[in-house]
């Protein structure tokens, strides 16, 4: 892979009167299922003799463990470098795109990799890391300003190039979304192994309890606090991870903001750190900070439900399947959610 990126990535310099080109060593993070991504240094020199080097990472797509119904690295992409036109939307820099499979075998972005912090899933940032050094002021502050992102992100009018997000279909964007998520439970049906009936009743409440919100936005369709980077003054230094990125009310992301919340602490039987907002005052610190008030939150987060164990029921199945894992051992994740989802209806009934 080294030598393939290599020869790309020098292909594309020299074209741009740059060389003298060298990549460092190739790299892959632990974390991440929606996608393959490998982490370089590159330097080179430019047209007027000056040097470069940055630190880079490729993402390219997933050609044998899909996590999400229609994964396209160069829709990720382009997401990116049309939200870096707008304020307060901090995106990594997108340098390359490569929609041909024939150089690594599936399409493909390089981007600027970003320096800072990310709160982690696992173990979750509530209970270990440098979130947990924090004092309690400190950590208010963080999650504000992760909020804010957020917030920012939902002023984006998708009208100003991003109409390529739009979900096709009748209706308003939040039927479409919900038609989607119809078409990827489907989609998913050879590996929903975990709370099958569970997952069922919660799908046929989404599509039976549409709230009449026509609101349209763009919406991150991961958005959490483990898909920011933070620089050292606790500011957002990125926003990440755009696979599932949409149109449709604010609602949705903040739904599934809840819900992450919920996964990485009271789903585990764990406390919030201190300084860091519960359910209720996430909620109200999303309309202080800018986003106002939010309606039907409990369905939202019923929703968020659905997809999230959609993501695990296939993360789970490709890793029985790899051997990386058995089916024995595969069941706590997947089945701290299902109690989620149980909870989550039981609030709708």
């Amino acid at each position: 892979m080294r030598d393939e990126i290599a020869r790309w990535i020098t292909d594309r310099l020299r074209a741009d009167g740059c060389r003298e080109v060298w990549l460092g060593v190739l790299s892959a993070p632990s974390a991440g299922f929606s996608g393959e991504t490998v982490l370089f240094a590159a330097s080179w020199r430019d047209a007027e003799g000056e040097s470069h080097t940055h630190d880079l990472v490729l993402r390219m797509q997933s050609s044998d463990h899909q996590v999400y119904l229609a994964a396209d690295a160069v829709r990720q992409a382009r997401t990116m470098q049309e939200l870096s036109r707008f304020e307060g939307v901090v995106v990594p820099h997108v340098r390359f795109v490569e929609p041909d499979p024939s150089t690594l075998g599936a399409a493909f972005y390089v981007m600027d990799r970003v320096d800072g912090r990310v709160p982690v899933d696992v173990p979750s940032w509530h209970s270990r890391g440098w979130t947990v050094d924090l004092d309690p002021a400190r950590r208010t502050e963080l999650y504000d300003n992760g909020l804010s992102a957020m917030v920012a992100l939902h002023r984006v009018d998708w009208r100003d190039g991003l109409e390529f997000l739009v979900e096709p279909g009748e209706g308003t964007a939040l039927a479409r979304n919900v038609a989607m998520l119809r078409r990827w439970y489907d989609a998913c049906e050879p590996g929903r192994r975990y709370g099958g009936d569970v997952l069922a009743t919660a799908l046929e409440l989404v599509g039976d309890l549409v709230p009449a919100d026509d609101a349209e936005v763009v919406i991150w369709g991961d958005a959490r606090m483990g898909n920011i980077v933070f620089g050292g003054d606790l500011t957002v230094a990125a926003m990440l991870d755009w696979e599932a990125a949409t149109t449709g009310p604010p609602a949705v992301d903040l739904g599934w903001w809840l819900m992450f919340e919920n996964l990485l602490c009271e789903a585990r039987g764990a406390l919030r750190l201190e300084g860091i907002a519960d359910r209720a005052g996430t909620i109200r610190r999303y309309a202080e900070l800018g986003g106002g008030s939010i309606a039907d939150i409990d369905y939202y987060e019923l929703l968020a439900d659905v997809g999230i164990m959609l993501i695990t029921s296939v993360i789970a199945d490709n890793a029985v399947k790899s051997g990386s894992i058995s089916l024995a051992d595969s069941t706590g994740y997947p089945n701290r959610i299902v109690g989620m989802t149980e909870a989550s209806i039981n609030r709708l009934r």
